[in-house]
């Protein structure tokens, strides 16, 4: 009798071992489960084991990476419209250079005819200046948040306007070479009473700067334009501010000032001309700020594919650290639910080992 006791006590610890073992191959069960569920190999880093520190050690490069790939898309995506606002207006500027071949002596319907559309190309550049993306103004210099021109529709009736206005109104007395010295001076002050421009970009060209962009470690590119100064290539010529901008709204505003009763002065050839060759200048330095604006977006794009590289890489070492093999885990769970399996069929079995079994029949 006292050996069945024996016996009995030893099927009972049995069966807790058993009951132990199952219970450890059900958490591996259910490790593996959730990892193929979740496709990681845990969720903390204490989990991830040898492999914590590579994760630890790449996943921020990896997110200053992409912060620096976001960074150069904007950076593009905005020079790629101040791209197509400067394109237009270099074709409004050789618009007219054309129109000044012939406006020498025409007759007065036609003067007229191209000082109404010289205002409203004024207007469009003006709103042109104002061209925005993502809420930022593009000719703005870092003052991104303000209006390059703070009332662009209202450029006919604004002191610059008015000022080049009354300088050609005194195109008889004045004289072609005074009536360009006037024109020019209000167009290259930064005077609050003359300038159309906002505060910020009514100052020297130096004293500007543009916002710059972070696109990898250490490395900045300054991005934008100014609309009251150009930003990379000087203009040149003898009549010119130093600004294809201003150059191009003084030339309009001249155009936009003449009337018919001045279709045979004497000095209109005079100031026409000046007013061709500024508009000549103003299109070559807008061709080689595009094109410095253009060599800038390649090297963006360069260095967006290098990012985009390396982030690939590193993120490939950190999925090895991180993801599961989900066909290894797939196969790692077959032979767990079969070991599972065997161990609730051992604890079935080792349940009928009770002390009845081991007392003699009456």
């Amino acid at each position: 009798m006292t050996g069945a006791i024996v016996s009995d006590v030893a099927a009972a610890g049995t069966l807790g071992r058993l009951i132990a073992d199952s219970r450890t191959v059900h958490d591996r069960l259910d490790v593996l489960t959730a990892r193929i569920s979740s496709g990681k190999v845990a969720q903390t880093y204490a989990g991830l084991g040898g492999a914590a520190a590579t994760s630890l050690d790449l996943s921020p490069q990896i997110a200053r990476l992409d912060t620096w790939q976001r960074n150069v898309d904007s950076a593009a995506m905005r020079m790629g419209v101040a791209q197509t606002a400067l394109t237009r207006l270099q074709a409004i500027a050789t618009d007219f250079v054309a129109r000044t071949f012939s406006d020498n002596g025409l007759n007065a319907s036609v003067i007229d005819n191209v000082a109404a559309d010289a205002r409203d190309a004024l207007a469009e550049v003006a709103n042109l200046l104002d061209t925005q993306v993502g809420g930022l103004y593009v000719f703005a210099g870092q003052d991104t948040a303000n209006p390059p021109v703070p009332d662009p529709n209202a450029i006919g009736s604004s002191a610059f306007f008015t000022q080049i206005q009354s300088a050609v109104q005194q195109l008889s007395s004045l004289g072609a070479s005074g009536t360009v010295a006037s024109t020019l001076a209000t167009a290259a002050s930064n005077a609050s009473t003359t300038s159309p421009f906002s505060t910020y970009l009514s100052q020297p060209v130096s004293a500007l700067q543009g916002p710059v962009v972070e696109v990898g470690d250490g490395h900045v590119v300054t991005i934008g334009l100014f609309a009251s100064g150009n930003a990379v290539v000087p203009s040149t010529g003898s009549s010119t501010t130093g600004s294809y901008a201003r150059d191009l709204m003084r030339a309009l505003a001249t155009l936009g000032s003449l009337t018919s009763g001045q279709a045979n002065e004497p000095e209109l050839a005079g100031l026409i001309d000046d007013t061709r060759q500024s508009l000549n200048g103003a299109v070559t330095a807008m061709a080689a700020e595009a094109g410095v604006m253009g060599n800038r977006q390649a090297a963006l794009e360069e260095s967006k594919a290098q990012l985009t590289a390396t982030a690939t890489a590193l993120t490939v070492q950190v999925g090895n650290a991180e993801d599961v093999d989900v066909a290894d885990a797939m196969a790692k769970l077959s032979v767990v639910q079969t070991q599972l399996q065997a161990s609730y069929q051992l604890i079935a079995r080792a349940g009928d080992l009770s002390l009845v079994k081991f007392l003699p029949s009456p």
